[in-house]
Protein backbone atom coordinates (compact mmCIF):
# COMPACT_ATOMS: atom_id res chain seq x y z
CA UNK A 1 0.00 0.00 0.00
CA UNK A 2 0.87 3.71 -0.49
CA UNK A 3 2.79 5.72 2.50
CA UNK A 4 0.75 8.73 3.37
CA UNK A 5 3.15 10.89 1.38
CA UNK A 6 2.44 8.96 -2.18
CA UNK A 7 -1.55 9.00 -0.80
CA UNK A 8 -1.14 12.55 -0.98
CA UNK A 9 0.86 13.04 -4.41
CA UNK A 10 -1.60 11.00 -5.88
CA UNK A 11 -4.76 13.11 -4.88
CA UNK A 12 -3.02 16.07 -5.65
CA UNK A 13 -2.23 15.08 -9.07
CA UNK A 14 -6.03 14.21 -9.30
CA UNK A 15 -6.97 17.88 -8.17
CA UNK A 16 -4.19 18.93 -10.89
CA UNK A 17 -6.07 17.46 -13.22
CA UNK A 18 -9.32 18.83 -12.37
CA UNK A 19 -8.04 22.21 -12.61
CA UNK A 20 -6.64 21.12 -16.23
CA UNK A 21 -10.08 19.53 -17.43
CA UNK A 22 -12.32 22.48 -15.93
CA UNK A 23 -10.08 25.13 -17.19
CA UNK A 24 -10.58 23.71 -21.00
CA UNK A 25 -14.36 23.17 -20.45
CA UNK A 26 -14.39 26.87 -19.38
CA UNK A 27 -12.13 27.94 -22.39
CA UNK A 28 -14.65 26.01 -24.72
CA UNK A 29 -17.90 27.62 -23.51
CA UNK A 30 -16.18 31.29 -23.87
CA UNK A 31 -15.09 30.41 -27.45
CA UNK A 32 -18.24 28.74 -28.36
CA UNK A 33 -21.02 30.65 -26.28
CA UNK A 34 -24.03 29.28 -25.95
CA UNK A 35 -24.97 26.51 -27.19
CA UNK A 36 -27.71 24.52 -28.64
CA UNK A 37 -29.47 21.60 -26.64
CA UNK A 38 -28.80 18.75 -28.54
CA UNK A 39 -31.72 16.20 -28.55
CA UNK A 40 -30.57 12.60 -28.61
CA UNK A 41 -32.92 10.28 -30.52
CA UNK A 42 -33.09 6.62 -30.95
CA UNK A 43 -35.28 5.45 -33.41
CA UNK A 44 -36.57 8.85 -34.47
CA UNK A 45 -38.13 8.82 -30.79
CA UNK A 46 -36.31 11.62 -28.42
CA UNK A 47 -35.11 10.09 -25.25
CA UNK A 48 -33.86 11.32 -21.81
CA UNK A 49 -30.13 10.73 -21.39
CA UNK A 50 -28.63 10.58 -17.78
CA UNK A 51 -25.03 10.79 -16.69
CA UNK A 52 -24.26 8.83 -13.39
CA UNK A 53 -20.62 9.53 -13.71
CA UNK A 54 -19.86 13.14 -13.51
CA UNK A 55 -17.66 15.16 -10.43
CA UNK A 56 -17.75 18.98 -8.59
CA UNK A 57 -15.82 20.71 -5.80
CA UNK A 58 -17.12 22.82 -3.50
CA UNK A 59 -15.48 25.58 -2.98
CA UNK A 60 -16.21 26.35 0.66
CA UNK A 61 -14.32 22.57 1.86
CA UNK A 62 -11.09 24.97 1.57
CA UNK A 63 -12.29 27.09 4.85
CA UNK A 64 -12.97 23.83 6.67
CA UNK A 65 -9.47 22.27 6.22
CA UNK A 66 -7.08 25.33 6.02
CA UNK A 67 -3.76 25.58 8.15
CA UNK A 68 -4.11 21.23 8.16
CA UNK A 69 -2.45 18.59 6.25
CA UNK A 70 -5.43 18.21 3.69
CA UNK A 71 -5.61 21.82 2.87
CA UNK A 72 -3.35 21.27 -0.19
CA UNK A 73 -5.30 18.79 -1.56
CA UNK A 74 -8.61 20.43 -0.98
CA UNK A 75 -7.90 23.76 -2.83
CA UNK A 76 -9.23 24.24 -6.45
CA UNK A 77 -10.88 21.64 -8.87
CA UNK A 78 -13.83 20.79 -10.07
CA UNK A 79 -16.16 23.77 -8.92
CA UNK A 80 -18.95 23.84 -10.48
CA UNK A 81 -20.79 26.96 -12.89
CA UNK A 82 -22.68 27.69 -16.36
CA UNK A 83 -19.63 26.00 -18.31
CA UNK A 84 -21.10 22.53 -17.10
CA UNK A 85 -24.59 23.49 -18.44
CA UNK A 86 -23.13 23.99 -21.59
CA UNK A 87 -20.98 21.24 -22.03
CA UNK A 88 -24.15 19.28 -20.91
CA UNK A 89 -26.18 20.48 -23.96
CA UNK A 90 -23.47 20.40 -26.51
CA UNK A 91 -23.61 16.11 -25.80
CA UNK A 92 -27.83 15.98 -25.11
CA UNK A 93 -27.36 15.00 -21.39
CA UNK A 94 -30.67 15.94 -19.78
CA UNK A 95 -30.03 14.97 -16.54
CA UNK A 96 -26.69 14.71 -14.09
CA UNK A 97 -25.91 13.07 -11.28
CA UNK A 98 -23.01 14.81 -9.06
CA UNK A 99 -20.44 13.33 -6.90
CA UNK A 100 -17.26 14.43 -4.99
CA UNK A 101 -14.29 12.35 -5.98
CA UNK A 102 -11.03 11.40 -4.98
CA UNK A 103 -11.68 10.70 -1.42
CA UNK A 104 -9.06 12.26 -0.30
CA UNK A 105 -10.61 12.73 3.61
CA UNK A 106 -10.39 9.69 3.57
CA UNK A 107 -7.34 9.95 6.51
CA UNK A 108 -9.18 12.61 8.10
CA UNK A 109 -9.94 12.15 11.96
CA UNK A 110 -14.17 11.62 12.60
CA UNK A 111 -14.81 15.32 13.20
CA UNK A 112 -13.18 16.83 10.61
CA UNK A 113 -14.29 14.11 8.49
CA UNK A 114 -17.92 15.33 9.83
CA UNK A 115 -17.14 18.40 8.85
CA UNK A 116 -15.90 17.62 5.03
CA UNK A 117 -18.91 15.53 4.35
CA UNK A 118 -21.42 17.87 5.65
CA UNK A 119 -19.79 20.91 3.47
CA UNK A 120 -19.63 18.74 0.38
CA UNK A 121 -23.26 17.45 0.98
CA UNK A 122 -24.65 20.97 1.69
CA UNK A 123 -22.89 22.60 -1.32
CA UNK A 124 -24.18 19.67 -3.42
CA UNK A 125 -27.59 20.21 -2.70
CA UNK A 126 -27.78 23.40 -3.31
CA UNK A 127 -26.67 23.31 -6.40
CA UNK A 128 -29.31 20.61 -7.83
CA UNK A 129 -31.65 22.99 -5.66
CA UNK A 130 -31.42 26.12 -7.81
CA UNK A 131 -31.02 23.56 -10.97
CA UNK A 132 -33.81 21.04 -10.08
CA UNK A 133 -34.50 19.92 -13.66
CA UNK A 134 -30.52 19.06 -14.57
CA UNK A 135 -28.77 17.64 -11.16
CA UNK A 136 -28.94 15.17 -8.19
CA UNK A 137 -26.48 14.31 -6.42
CA UNK A 138 -24.44 11.61 -4.65
CA UNK A 139 -23.07 11.84 -1.17
CA UNK A 140 -19.30 10.80 -0.41
CA UNK A 141 -19.37 9.95 2.95
CA UNK A 142 -16.55 9.43 5.11
CA UNK A 143 -16.39 5.68 4.81
CA UNK A 144 -13.41 5.30 7.41
CA UNK A 145 -15.81 5.31 10.20
CA UNK A 146 -18.57 3.57 9.01
CA UNK A 147 -21.35 4.19 11.15
CA UNK A 148 -20.91 7.67 10.56
CA UNK A 149 -21.05 7.26 6.45
CA UNK A 150 -24.32 5.15 7.21
CA UNK A 151 -25.63 8.29 8.96
CA UNK A 152 -24.02 10.69 6.58
CA UNK A 153 -25.81 8.72 3.92
CA UNK A 154 -29.30 8.67 5.53
CA UNK A 155 -29.47 12.12 6.01
CA UNK A 156 -27.82 13.16 2.53
CA UNK A 157 -30.75 10.60 0.95
CA UNK A 158 -33.88 11.83 3.48
CA UNK A 159 -32.93 15.76 4.17
CA UNK A 160 -30.72 16.83 1.24
CA UNK A 161 -32.60 14.34 -1.42
CA UNK A 162 -29.67 13.19 -2.43
CA UNK A 163 -29.84 10.31 -4.77
CA UNK A 164 -27.38 7.49 -3.19
CA UNK A 165 -23.66 7.22 -2.54
CA UNK A 166 -20.16 7.31 -3.99
CA UNK A 167 -17.09 6.19 -2.67
CA UNK A 168 -13.79 4.92 -3.52
CA UNK A 169 -12.02 1.80 -4.37
CA UNK A 170 -10.87 1.30 -0.68
CA UNK A 171 -10.43 2.66 2.80
CA UNK A 172 -7.08 3.29 3.31
CA UNK A 173 -5.92 0.13 1.58
CA UNK A 174 -8.59 -1.64 3.23
CA UNK A 175 -11.02 -4.28 1.49
CA UNK A 176 -14.54 -2.94 1.52
CA UNK A 177 -15.82 -6.51 1.38
CA UNK A 178 -14.74 -6.50 5.67
CA UNK A 179 -17.01 -6.85 8.25
CA UNK A 180 -16.52 -3.44 9.61
CA UNK A 181 -17.46 -2.01 6.36
CA UNK A 182 -21.04 -3.95 7.12
CA UNK A 183 -22.97 -0.82 8.73
CA UNK A 184 -22.36 1.24 5.75
CA UNK A 185 -23.33 -1.38 3.21
CA UNK A 186 -26.49 -2.63 5.21
CA UNK A 187 -28.25 1.02 5.21
CA UNK A 188 -27.33 1.67 1.54
CA UNK A 189 -29.63 -1.54 1.15
CA UNK A 190 -32.34 -0.53 3.46
CA UNK A 191 -32.30 3.17 1.99
CA UNK A 192 -32.48 1.15 -1.54
CA UNK A 193 -30.23 3.39 -3.07
CA UNK A 194 -27.50 3.38 -5.50
CA UNK A 195 -23.65 3.78 -4.07
CA UNK A 196 -21.23 4.72 -7.07
CA UNK A 197 -17.61 3.19 -6.83
CA UNK A 198 -14.83 5.40 -8.33
CA UNK A 199 -11.34 4.31 -8.23
CA UNK A 200 -8.33 6.76 -7.34
CA UNK A 201 -5.24 5.45 -9.79
CA UNK A 202 -4.48 2.15 -7.89
CA UNK A 203 -2.63 3.60 -5.25
CA UNK A 204 -3.71 0.70 -2.62
CA UNK A 205 -2.47 -1.94 -5.23
CA UNK A 206 0.59 -0.35 -7.43
CA UNK A 207 4.23 -0.32 -5.57
CA UNK A 208 5.52 3.65 -5.39
CA UNK A 209 6.27 4.59 -9.59
CA UNK A 210 4.88 1.37 -10.47
CA UNK A 211 2.16 3.11 -12.67
CA UNK A 212 5.25 5.91 -13.73
CA UNK A 213 5.03 6.22 -17.79
CA UNK A 214 3.75 7.78 -20.72
CA UNK A 215 -0.37 7.71 -20.93
CA UNK A 216 -0.80 8.33 -17.49
CA UNK A 217 -1.12 5.21 -16.49
CA UNK A 218 -2.45 5.25 -12.99
CA UNK A 219 -5.30 6.41 -14.71
CA UNK A 220 -5.66 4.16 -17.63
CA UNK A 221 -4.50 0.99 -15.90
CA UNK A 222 -4.69 1.85 -12.63
CA UNK A 223 -8.49 3.25 -12.21
CA UNK A 224 -9.96 -0.52 -14.07
CA UNK A 225 -7.54 -2.59 -12.01
CA UNK A 226 -8.91 -0.58 -8.87
CA UNK A 227 -12.43 -0.70 -9.79
CA UNK A 228 -11.75 -4.87 -10.67
CA UNK A 229 -10.45 -6.04 -7.04
CA UNK A 230 -13.48 -3.79 -5.59
CA UNK A 231 -15.70 -5.62 -7.06
CA UNK A 232 -14.64 -9.03 -7.18
CA UNK A 233 -13.70 -8.37 -3.49
CA UNK A 234 -17.56 -7.79 -2.88
CA UNK A 235 -18.22 -10.74 -4.96
CA UNK A 236 -15.67 -13.00 -3.65
CA UNK A 237 -16.13 -12.30 -0.10
CA UNK A 238 -19.68 -12.31 0.04
CA UNK A 239 -20.70 -9.13 1.09
CA UNK A 240 -23.22 -8.99 -2.05
CA UNK A 241 -24.69 -12.20 -0.39
CA UNK A 242 -24.81 -10.37 3.20
CA UNK A 243 -26.65 -7.48 1.19
CA UNK A 244 -28.54 -8.54 -1.66
CA UNK A 245 -30.27 -5.71 -2.34
CA UNK A 246 -27.34 -3.82 -2.78
CA UNK A 247 -27.00 -2.01 -6.16
CA UNK A 248 -23.68 -1.18 -7.06
CA UNK A 249 -22.60 1.16 -10.08
CA UNK A 250 -18.87 1.15 -11.05
CA UNK A 251 -16.90 3.29 -13.27
CA UNK A 252 -15.43 3.01 -16.52
CA UNK A 253 -17.68 -0.17 -17.54
CA UNK A 254 -16.78 -1.98 -14.12
CA UNK A 255 -13.04 -2.26 -14.73
CA UNK A 256 -11.68 -5.52 -16.41
CA UNK A 257 -14.01 -7.56 -14.65
CA UNK A 258 -16.87 -7.69 -17.72
CA UNK A 259 -14.32 -8.80 -20.75
CA UNK A 260 -12.65 -10.78 -18.42
CA UNK A 261 -15.05 -12.63 -16.32
CA UNK A 262 -14.62 -16.36 -17.18
CA UNK A 263 -11.68 -16.28 -15.65
CA UNK A 264 -13.69 -14.89 -12.46
CA UNK A 265 -16.38 -17.56 -12.94
CA UNK A 266 -13.96 -20.68 -12.78
CA UNK A 267 -11.86 -19.12 -10.19
CA UNK A 268 -13.47 -20.55 -6.75
CA UNK A 269 -13.80 -23.83 -8.20
CA UNK A 270 -9.50 -24.27 -7.80
CA UNK A 271 -8.31 -25.86 -4.71
CA UNK A 272 -7.44 -23.29 -1.79
CA UNK A 273 -9.59 -21.15 -3.64
CA UNK A 274 -12.10 -20.13 -0.56
CA UNK A 275 -14.33 -18.15 -2.01
CA UNK A 276 -17.73 -16.98 -0.30
CA UNK A 277 -19.69 -16.26 -3.14
CA UNK A 278 -23.03 -17.97 -3.37
CA UNK A 279 -23.70 -18.14 -7.14
CA UNK A 280 -21.71 -17.84 -10.10
CA UNK A 281 -19.57 -14.13 -10.51
CA UNK A 282 -21.26 -13.42 -14.02
CA UNK A 283 -24.60 -13.88 -12.12
CA UNK A 284 -23.97 -10.84 -9.92
CA UNK A 285 -22.68 -8.43 -13.31
CA UNK A 286 -26.50 -9.05 -14.12
CA UNK A 287 -28.29 -7.99 -11.03
CA UNK A 288 -26.79 -6.24 -8.23
CA UNK A 289 -23.32 -4.50 -9.86
CA UNK A 290 -24.11 -2.09 -12.96
CA UNK A 291 -21.18 -0.54 -14.87
CA UNK A 292 -20.72 2.97 -17.14
CA UNK A 293 -20.55 2.61 -20.51
CA UNK A 294 -17.13 4.28 -20.96
CA UNK A 295 -15.90 1.88 -23.58
CA UNK A 296 -15.30 4.55 -26.05
CA UNK A 297 -16.37 2.32 -28.98
CA UNK A 298 -20.08 1.07 -30.52
CA UNK A 299 -18.30 -2.61 -30.14
CA UNK A 300 -17.28 -2.76 -26.89
CA UNK A 301 -20.89 -1.40 -25.97
CA UNK A 302 -22.42 -3.94 -27.44
CA UNK A 303 -20.18 -6.63 -25.67
CA UNK A 304 -20.70 -5.17 -22.31
CA UNK A 305 -24.71 -4.79 -22.92
CA UNK A 306 -23.82 -8.76 -23.79
CA UNK A 307 -21.89 -9.59 -20.94
CA UNK A 308 -23.96 -7.85 -18.25
CA UNK A 309 -27.19 -7.23 -19.74
CA UNK A 310 -28.75 -3.76 -20.91
CA UNK A 311 -30.76 -3.06 -17.60
CA UNK A 312 -27.10 -3.04 -16.15
CA UNK A 313 -25.22 -0.63 -18.43
CA UNK A 314 -25.72 2.85 -17.63
CA UNK A 315 -24.29 6.40 -19.54
CA UNK A 316 -21.41 8.37 -18.04
CA UNK A 317 -18.88 11.06 -18.84
CA UNK A 318 -15.92 11.27 -16.24
CA UNK A 319 -17.07 15.12 -16.54
CA UNK A 320 -15.52 18.15 -16.00
CA UNK A 321 -12.72 15.39 -17.61
CA UNK A 322 -12.80 15.80 -21.03
CA UNK A 323 -12.62 12.11 -21.80
CA UNK A 324 -14.62 11.16 -25.52
CA UNK A 325 -18.27 11.06 -25.03
CA UNK A 326 -19.87 7.79 -25.97
CA UNK A 327 -23.56 8.65 -26.70
CA UNK A 328 -23.11 8.02 -30.10
CA UNK A 329 -21.27 4.77 -29.79
CA UNK A 330 -24.27 3.90 -28.08
CA UNK A 331 -26.15 4.70 -30.48
CA UNK A 332 -24.32 3.53 -32.96
CA UNK A 333 -23.51 0.30 -31.20
CA UNK A 334 -25.45 -3.41 -32.45
CA UNK A 335 -28.06 -3.41 -29.77
CA UNK A 336 -31.87 -2.73 -29.91
CA UNK A 337 -33.37 0.44 -29.14
CA UNK A 338 -34.99 -0.84 -26.57
CA UNK A 339 -31.56 -1.73 -24.86
CA UNK A 340 -30.08 2.15 -26.53
CA UNK A 341 -33.14 3.94 -24.59
CA UNK A 342 -32.28 1.82 -21.39
CA UNK A 343 -28.36 2.68 -21.44
CA UNK A 344 -28.54 6.62 -21.97
CA UNK A 345 -31.33 7.14 -19.60
CA UNK A 346 -33.91 4.80 -18.87
CA UNK A 347 -32.14 2.35 -16.19
CA UNK A 348 -30.87 5.88 -14.41
CA UNK A 349 -34.35 7.24 -14.47
CA UNK A 350 -35.47 4.25 -12.47
CA UNK A 351 -32.27 3.69 -10.11
CA UNK A 352 -32.10 7.76 -9.21
CA UNK A 353 -35.63 7.63 -9.01
CA UNK A 354 -36.21 10.75 -11.46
Amino acid sequence: MANRREFMKTVAGGVAGALVGRSALTEAAAQTGAVAKREVRVGGKRVKVVDVHAHAFILEVADVVKGGPLEKVARGGRALGPDRIQEMDKRGIDVQAIDINTFWWYPADRDLATKIVQTHDEGLAKWCAAHPDRFVALSSPALQFPDLAAEQLEYAVKKLGMRGGAIGGHVNGEPLSMPKYDPFWAKAQELGVVVFMHPNNSENIAKPDGLKGAGNLGNTIGNPLETTLFLTHLIYDGTLDRFPGLKICAAHAGGYLPSYLGRTDVACAREGAKCQNKKKPHEYLQDQILADAMVFSPEAVRHLVAVMGPSQVVYGTDMPFLWPDTVDDILEASISDSDKEAVLGGNLVKLLRL
